[in-house]
């Protein structure tokens, strides 16, 4: 296909993948791997040395490929970082390898931006994701946000953690990364944010667990509950949190314990339940669920917002539902 006729996310997708395979085919590695060596290479201009002399030769030919040097806007990148590591995922095995949909970053991008205007300051605001994955989430509300902004993230995973790396400085955040069980150990005290997917399931570690005030009374606990009391515990004093949470959230036979820690340390600004039609199965829908830490002069509002998002197809519902969302956090955010 002629060059000429491709978007700077194609061109740069391209030159990912075309290096990715090459790497990954030289050290029988996992796409993905190869994926995030290949991001240090474009990053770093320099091709490994320990490429055979035809590799070297092929990825040198793909990185001919790559937009200008600043012709490519920061979306563009992360776009084509997203699709690199979605066509990897389909190849890995391990369940937790999933990708928030690009149109619910973007979504929750545009909210945060909305709460983060109210406070204007020189300081760079702090956006931590504790299960950070491969940085699409964090990277993308960044570049929603107008806010000059610092991100954070942790992941347990290698492998995830190396491509949110290269995700962050393929795009030029400042970005801060930890290679942790964000359960298990501490966050960084007092982020003016939290913007994350919440891994749902079981915690299988139950003498971690049982430090908080979440944790099950018999059995394993739920690690969504456990990361929710983990962001509550680090985000300042009036911040907000973006969590994307299983529908059921406030179904299951723990709920009234979320509840009564939630009224207790929080405020429920939203809960927005995301298009059926995303979801292959319904019992794995999802919703946004936006809290507030309490703080002393704070006004709540009445009530929560409640929501079921129209289809992301549908420019003008979804236009319209935007709006007055837009319109609600106005009301409640002087």
């Amino acid at each position: 296909m002629d060059n000429y006729n491709l978007t700077n996310t194609e061109l740069i997708f391209n030159t990912l993948d075309k290096g990715a395979n090459v790497i990954q085919k030289e050290k029988d590695d996992t796409y993905l791997d190869a994926l995030a060596e290949m991001g240090e290479v474009i990053f770093h201009e320099e091709i490994p040395s320990w490429l055979s002399e035809t590799g070297r030769a092929q990825v040198s030919i793909a990185l001919k490929e790559l937009p200008e040097k600043g012709a490519a806007a920061k979306e563009e990148y992360r776009r084509a970082v997203q699709l690199a590591v979605l066509k990897g995922m389909k190849e890995a095995t391990q369940p937790h390898h999933a990708m928030t949909p690009d149109a619910v970053s973007l979504f929750i991008g545009y909210l945060a931006d909305k709460v983060l205007g109210y406070e204007e300051n020189e300081e760079a605001k702090v956006i931590l994701d504790p299960a950070v994955g491969a940085g699409n989430l964090l990277t993308a509300v960044m570049n929603q946000v107008k806010t000059k902004t610092h991100g954070a993230g942790a992941e347990a995973d290698e492998t995830l953690l190396r491509l949110s790396f290269i995700n962050a400085n393929l795009q030029e955040h400042s970005v801060d990364l930890f290679h942790q069980d964000s359960v298990a150990s501490p966050l960084i005290k007092n982020v003016d944010m939290i913007v994350t997917d919440l891994p749902a399931g079981f915690y299988p570690n139950d003498a971690v667990a049982s430090r908080y005030t979440l944790a099950s009374k018999e059995g394993h606990s739920f690690v969504h509950h456990l990361l929710i009391e983990q962001a509550v515990n680090h985000v300042k004093p009036g911040g907000f949190m973006f969590f994307l949470v299983p529908n059921f959230i406030f179904e299951s036979e723990e709920a009234k314990e979320l509840h009564e820690y939630i009224k207790k340390e929080a405020i429920i600004y939203s809960f927005l339940q995301l298009p059926k039609s995303m979801f292959k199965n319904q019992k794995w829908g999802k919703s946004i669920l936006v809290l507030r830490k309490q703080k002393d002069g704070i006004i709540p509002p009445k009530q929560a917002l409640l929501a079921e998002l129209p289809s992301f197809s549908n420019k003008q519902a979804l236009a319209d539902i935007m709006q007055r969302i837009a319109g609600w956090f106005d009301d409640h955010l002087k």
